[in-house]
């Protein structure tokens, strides 16, 4: 089977990776955490997220982060609004893309924001009209896609229901989204076959969670039903909050060594990306997760 020849990898750890940390992350190191990936060439960053800090208190400086990085030309910042004050502080700061979120998920929707999938993205549209007017690049993010923590089966026909109500609404780029991690490579081609029927493949990205250790193999099965947009957190930053000790967001350097290995170009430097790694996990304080990523740190050290 033909595999894409390019594929665009999107860099969450600023966002996704960092907003269950504990300990406070200082502005400083964000700003120089989103420089560093945008200079290893990564097209496309998840830089700071525009929810109440009262929620999320770790992305309470978003406005800071996005205020302070040193733009490189042609690269995405993207920022994640779920409301219309969220809009307004991404405007401000200058987000090239914002980023909406609903689950395919009934019970997930209701236990964590107590209304319908279809009324929880209703809410979104007045944002994504905003966006368009002004120019911004809209991605919508489809949570739970392969499983709940709740529910447990998310029927296939919920993640397409989803993906038809953001394409009604003139999203750009649709996430289908393993929040969980749960997702198996057989049920990923289901899913992404079921998608892109009626969305075209081009629009459709991937993000998978390793909580089971599934995230390459199911990246792969992706790949093969012509996805090619990626996300990935570097070191695997990012916990799965519904699986205890759990690892969350798949190593970007996973990936990249996985892609080369396949012979698909990203356009980003995997030796970067493995410093990059390795400092951000000495500034938490722990090992990160990529296996490959510690590998070469491993054997430069030998």
């Amino acid at each position: 089977m033909a595999l894409p020849s390019r594929v665009k990898i999107v860099e969450v750890s600023p966002r996704d990776g960092l907003q269950n940390e504990k300990e406070f992350v200082p502005t400083d190191i964000k700003v120089e955490l989103i420089n560093r990936l945008t200079a290893a060439g990564f097209p496309n960053v998840e830089a700071a997220s525009f929810v109440s800090p009262k929620w999320v208190p770790q992305m309470a400086d978003g406005a800071d982060v996005m205020a302070r990085i040193e733009r490189r030309p042609g690269t995405i910042y993207s920022v994640l609004t779920p409301n219309m004050k969220g809009f307004e502080g991404a405007l401000a700061a200058g987000a090239d893309e914002i980023v909406i979120f609903g689950a395919a998920s009934e019970a997930f929707s209701q236990k964590n924001i107590n209304c319908s999938i279809a009324e929880s993205i209703a809410r979104f549209e007045p944002v994504v009209q905003a966006a368009r007017e002004a120019g911004i690049r809209v991605r919508g993010s489809i949570s739970c896609a392969l499983g709940c923590p709740y529910q447990g089966e998310v029927p296939v026909e919920s993640v397409v229901d989803v993906a038809q109500r953001y394409l009604a609404m003139q999203v750009d780029e649709i996430d289908v989204a393993d929040t969980i991690g749960v997702g198996t490579p057989k049920r990923v081609r289901e899913v992404m076959a079921a998608v892109t029927r009626v969305v075209d493949p081009a629009r459709i990205s991937g993000h998978f969670h390793d909580t089971y250790g599934q995230a390459l193999a199911n990246i792969l099965a992706a790949l093969e039903t012509d996805i090619s947009i990626f996300h990935t957190s570097v070191a695997g930053l990012g916990g799965c909050p519904y699986a205890k000790g759990a690892t969350g967001n798949v190593a970007t350097e996973d990936v990249l060594y996985m892609l080369r290995g396949l012979d698909i170009d990203t356009g980003v430097d995997f030796d970067a990306v493995v410093d990059i790694g390795q400092w951000m996990s000495a500034h938490l304080n722990r090992k990160g997760s990529s296996r490959a990523g510690n590998a070469i740190a491993a054997k430069r050290a030998a």
